[in-house]
């Protein structure tokens, strides 16, 4: 590995929790959805009072209105900082994949182009010559045998030891 490569260690723990059963899975499914109706229903009668109060004819529709554009203005200023805080963490996962995660593909490749180099000369240094001393052995032992100069080697066959005949 390169040594301009920052090495960070995660020192965080992560605990394990015992698996969720059916029941309380559907149970919790419950409470999601009733907690979801309930608040749809809340948001029903707020909008029909809301509806009934600004029909009223002394109602002061323009004080409600400045409230409700300072209310768009802060939920403006919330979407705002959660974009920023969005793109801050876009910044740091592209930093980690660049310089945590790229150095280890880097070096797994080269161990992997390693691995192959040595593949190859093991393959052309060790296992041919063996397969071609092992050949022309083979092929001298046939010629002996064909010119009757020594016997024909026994040929043991792995059933035959196997069963003890």
């Amino acid at each position: 590995m390169d040594d301009e490569t920052p090495i960070t260690s995660s020192n965080e723990f992560t605990t394990q929790q015992p698996p969720i059963s059916s029941q309380e899975l559907e149970a919790r499914q419950r409470r999601m959805v009733i907690g979801l109706v309930i608040i749809g229903i809340i948001l029903v009668v707020l909008i029909l009072a809301s509806t009934i109060y600004l029909m009223q004819p002394t109602t002061n529709t323009e004080k409600i209105r400045d409230v409700f554009i300072i209310w768009m203005a802060l939920e403006s200023m919330l979407l705002t900082l959660v974009l920023i805080i969005l793109v801050i963490q876009l910044s740091r996962l592209i930093n980690l994949l660049q310089n945590e995660v790229k150095p280890i593909l880097d070096s797994t490749n080269e161990t992997v182009s390693y691995l192959r180099g040595t593949s190859t000369f093991l393959s052309q240094n060790m296992v041919e010559p063996v397969i071609k001393m092992n050949e022309y052995l083979a092929g001298l032992t046939q010629l002996l045998v064909v010119l009757r100069l020594t016997k024909k080697p026994p040929r043991t066959s792995r059933t035959n030891s196997n069963t003890g005949e």
